[in-house]
Formats: C-alpha cells, structure tokens, sequence
C-alpha cells in the first residue's frame, strides 16, 4: 500500500482533511510539518474538549491510497472539491510496509493493574499468566471501543481504586456517565447488590450492556431520562469538570443518606471549583490525586 503526503497550510489542512475522505481515501492524519524541530507548535485543548485551532501553521496531510489508485486524479477530484485550480503542488507519495495491523493495535493494550485488587484486561490476554489468579483479584475484561473508559486513563484508575476499598456490601451504585460502564461492572464484581450505568450517548449505553454481559454481571443501563427515581448508596461520576459543576444540584440529590459520593474527571487546579458546586449539600474533599487529576469524595450525613 502507499500513502499520499501532502503540505499544506493552516487555512486548508481541515478541508483538504475530509476532502480526501470524500475521493475514497482509507484513512487521512494530520500532523505538524515543523515536528521536532525548533518551531514545533504545541496544539491542545481541555482535557476531554476539543481545540480551538485543528491545524498548525505547517500541516503534513497523510492520507492512505487504496490499491490501484493514481495520486494524481486524486488531486484533481480535491480540487474540485475544494473549488480550486491550482495548488497542492508539494506532495509525494511512500510505501507502506505490509503489516499484521490488528495484531500491532493490539500489542499496545496489555493487562492493567489498578491498585491491589483489580486487573483490565482485554480479551486477547484473557489467559495472559501475568494476571494473578487469586480470590481476592477481580478481573474486568474490556476490549477498547467506541466508549471511554478502557481503564488506562488516571481518573478510571482513580474511581476503580475507591470502589475496591469501599464498595463492599453497598446495596447500589449509581455510575452517571459511564462510558464503557467499567466502573459499574467494577462496583457488581466488588460486590456491589445493584448498579444503574446512565450516559447520554447510545453507544456507551450498548458499549455497557455488551461489556456487562462480556463479564458476566447484570446492570441496569441506560439514557438519563431511564433512569427511576431514587437514591443510591454510591453515586459515582467520571466526566469532566464543567459538566460535573451543572450536574451537582442532581448528583448529590441521588445519594441516599449515609451514602458516598465519587467524582472524577477533575483536574488538580479544578478541585476547589467543583467542590464549592456541591457544598450545598455535600462536603467534599480530594480522596486521592493521580497524575495531575483528583478524585473527589463526600458523604452524606445519615
């Protein structure tokens, strides 16, 4: 197979992006052509929140031909599509070695170890001996997918680590959303009696019925306006922290008295911010820090 690299600038690099994807290439990056070099532009955003900027000042479009392909008549369809005659003059073309690519992807997910007491592990390393095989070890088995929560990020660390210290006996969770539901799936496995998994995005809802029955636990999951009245002995939220500020009349509302609240997807400097959100009626504190992020935890009195 072969790739066609393209240079372009900044005003471009997005159109020219998805132009390609609309001729039928298989696949197209972006990167920053001044890469490694004294000039290289960091380009970022909030955590979870996409940039302001989607391009550099230099941009290096790599778009993937499928076989047979002519380059040329491909950038004749671009322009047309981008309603120019001339540019796109500095490209060329690479091969792309032949590689076992599902195998490659993969090789960058192995088994996790969260704390003491809990293992990630995606289905090809189900039978990996690194996984202790223990009474006291659950292990979640989770593929990466269309939904967050594949157990590498800080926080989902964070959330597991205090479901496995304080999750024991607690009749129910409440995990609002849940991405890949692995904290509900955790909060079951622990020995939690019931757990709801609540996400305004259908694919997280299916990605969480699917990784349920993956590990063999019942869950109740499903879209906001699902979810029964109620409180809950653990409510637990992974987001970020803007909508974790908007949502805190409603979390702290669902936990019932005596219950815990846990919350993540804050940044160490936002910790103050989101606490002051939920004072009216929880007290909460940092439970544990990680990497630059914290989890928040508070009780309500009984």
């Amino acid at each position: 197979m072969r790739e066609l690299v393209l240079n372009c600038p900044e005003a471009i690099a997005e159109a020219l992006s998805d132009a390609l994807l609309e001729v039928g290439m298989l696949s197209v990056s972006v990167e920053d052509a001044d890469r490694d070099t004294d000039v290289e532009q960091p380009l970022f955003g909030e955590p979870g929140l996409e940039p302001e900027v989607h391009a550099w000042q230099h941009n290096r479009v790599v778009a993937l031909l499928p076989d047979g392909v002519d380059p040329q008549q491909v950038l004749e369809k671009v322009k047309a599509r981008l309603g120019i005659s001339a540019g796109l003059d500095d490209w060329s073309t690479r091969e792309v070695p032949d590689a076992d690519w599902v195998r490659l992807t993969q090789s960058q997910f192995g088994p996790i170890e969260v704390g003491e007491r809990v293992w990630i592990v995606p289905s090809w390393h189900r039978d990996d001996p690194v996984v202790p095989d223990r009474d006291d070890i659950i292990t979640l088995e989770l593929d990466p997918g269309l939904a967050f929560g594949t157990g590498s990020h800080p926080t989902t660390h964070l959330c597991l680590e205090w479901l496995a210290s304080g999750m024991q006996g607690q009749p129910s969770l409440l995990d609002y959303g849940c991405g890949s539901g692995i904290l509900a799936i955790a909060a079951r496995k622990l020995g939690c009696g019931a757990a709801w998994a609540v996400d305004i995005d259908p694919q997280a809802v299916s990605a969480t019925r699917y990784n349920a029955q993956v590990n063999g636990v019942d869950l109740q999951a499903g879209l906001p306006d699902a979810l029964p009245e109620g409180r809950f002995e653990v409510v637990v939220a992974n987001i970020l922290s803007n909508p974790l500020k908007v949502l805190a009349p409603m979390l702290a509302n669902r936990v019932a008295p005596g219950g815990h609240l846990v919350l993540s997807g804050v940044l160490e400097r936002q910790a103050d911010e989101v606490a002051q959100a939920y004072a009216p009626w929880l007290a909460m504190s940092v439970w544990k820090a990680r990497d630059g992020w914290v989890c928040l935890h508070g009780q309500r009195s009984a």
